[in-house]
């Protein structure tokens, strides 16, 4: 007898549906239960022989002695993961009319199955989700730790089970076995969306380097801190997105998306309503930062869309692992393509790195002295390469501070104030961009839009030609000045480019100066 049951399989971030056919015949000889699966399965789905056998006999089911071949349709696409498990069982079920036809067929299932006929969780059910509801079904069955993350769909019935056998029942006509979780997405959003940990209020003294946070978040510009050990570059890192405009429900749902997919949403968790914070380790290999691997999952990058992804200690990274960067940075999404396989994910995050400014971390210390040669720091800065430096918009010392400025109790400014200014600004971006597909901020300014909006007045542009020859910055510092200026325009509430604000963006620009690891 043949069945058919209804699933899905995740490519990149997006779910492909798969059909499920069950077909049952007589084995032709004495032996026990003979399945084959076909349609492009990886082991993980090989194996659900097993899981399935030994669920459905300790659930009450015996496995008939027959052979069973199962086909995951289409045939052409790679099947991975355990989430075929509970619709190859309940279509072998169906197969053998211990479930109806007609009630499986309006519905699409994942789960994996434990031995015990309990279901486990499976990676992807918010894309899944988003498909099953595309596609039209009455419903979408998932394991009960998922039923959380995939509720956030709207116009569409998710279930959550814990047992195969809640399912069985409910397709079997008991809809008291299964009932449908519902979850106003919009109410949910909202009443979580930019609540933070963290606060610059924590943050004592360096006022000049909160500023450059501030004007990183105002134009979404990448950013670099030089500093001594115990500056405190990764305290202020980690509180940047404590100053980003909240995100929005599309940015949320993308968001979500890609850390379902990874598996990296926690057990009763709907929509992700703070923009992602990564920092990856020193010794994050090139397939953990952008993706891919055997089984392809998304990287470090991707996990950071719509956030910061922050590496501390940038000089200790691989070189090879750096550059790897340099086109997501740009493009703001990475293509992965292996021999079986080519994926796309989005990869539209904030870049902030700090390092220190030599060897041995104090050079340019204002109480401990320097024990590198200028060589030698030389050498230190040139483990990051140009095109990467290129790509960081702000570069900014940062100093230890005395223990008076630590000593002090007063907080600084709080994140929420620094934020209204920073929503203000983005606004003004928003507005003139919209026209502009696919450019949403200053640091995504094409040429010609800089000769549109970027451009000073004929007095400041003279000005800042005299000040780029006499501090030696180099070339690519131009275009990164002006990005900066705009920006800092933007915060000022200014129409126009003055001089302070190209005065500004100078300063942000100090790794671009050739006499930077001559001085102190």
């Amino acid at each position: 007898m043949l069945a058919k049951t209804n699933s899905s399989t995740v490519d990149g971030i997006i779910a492909i549906p798969v059909t499920i056919e069950v077909n049952v015949v007589p084995l032709r000889s004495e032996g026990g239960t003979r399945m084959t699966i076909v349609g492009l399965p990886d082991n993980s789905v090989k194996e659900s022989h097993s899981r399935i056998e030994a669920a459905l006999l300790n659930s009450g089911y015996q496995t008939p002695r027959e052979n069973i071949t199962v086909n995951l349709a289409p045939g052409d696409i790679r099947k991975e993961g355990t989430g075929f498990d509970l619709p190859i069982a309940i279509g072998i079920l169906m197969a053998n009319g211990y479930v109806g036809t007609d009630s499986s067929a309006r519905f699409m299932m994942v789960g994996e199955l434990s031995l015990d006929g309990s279901l486990q969780p499976i990676r992807g059910a918010l894309p899944i989700a988003i498909k099953a509801r595309e596609l039209g079904y009455d419903g979408l069955i998932v394991p009960q730790q998922n039923v959380h993350e995939a509720a956030v769909v709207n116009k569409l019935q998710v279930y959550g089970a814990t047992t195969i056998t809640q399912v069985i029942h409910f397709l079997s006509g008991d809809n008291e076995a299964l009932r449908p979780t519902v979850i106003d997405t919009r109410a949910e959003f909202f009443a979580h969306r930019g609540t933070y940990d963290l606060d610059f209020a924590d943050v004592k003294g360096q006022e000049n380097v909160k500023r450059a946070f501030e004007v990183a978040a105002a134009g979404g510009h990448n950013l670099i801190m030089i500093g001594p050990p115990g500056a405190g570059k990764s305290m202020m890192a980690r509180r940047l997105p404590s100053i980003l405009p909240p995100l929005s429900l599309t940015e949320s749902l993308e968001t979500t998306r890609i850390h379902s997919v990874a598996g990296k949403l926690k057990g009763g968790t709907g929509l992700i309503t703070e923009r992602p914070f990564r920092s990856p380790h020193h010794t994050v290999s090139q397939v953990a930062l952008v993706g891919g691997g055997s089984n392809p999952m998304p990287g470090e990058i991707s996990l950071a869309h719509n956030g910061v992804l922050f590496l501390d200690e940038l000089t200790e990274f691989q070189r090879a692992t750096l550059e790897v960067l340099r086109q997501p940075l740009e493009d703001r999404k990475i293509t992965v393509t292996r021999a079986k396989y080519s994926i796309e994910y989005p990869c539209n995050f904030m870049f902030v790195a700090s390092m220190n400014p030599c060897p041995c971390g104090y050079y340019n210390h204002p109480t401990k002295p320097c024990q590198c040669t200028p060589g030698q720091i030389h050498k230190y800065l040139n483990k990051i390469s140009g095109p990467l430096l290129d790509r960081i918009d702000i570069q900014i010392e940062i100093a230890p501070l005395s223990f008076e400025q630590l000593s002090r109790t007063q907080p600084g400014e709080s994140s929420a104030t620094m934020r209204e200014r920073v929503i203000r600004a983005r606004l003004r971006q928003e507005e003139r961009f919209k026209d502009s597909p696919g450019i949403h901020c200053n640091a995504q300014m094409t040429p010609a839009l800089m000769r549109q909006y970027a451009t000073p007045a004929p007095q400041d542009m003279a000005m800042l030609r005299e000040v780029i020859n006499r501090l030696k910055l180099s070339a690519r510092a131009y275009d990164r000045i002006l990005r900066l200026a705009r920006t800092i325009a933007d915060l000022d509430d200014s129409e126009t480019i003055q001089t302070h604000h190209l005065a500004e963006a100078v300063g942000y620009r100090n790794l671009d100066r050739d006499d930077w690891a001559e001085r102190g």
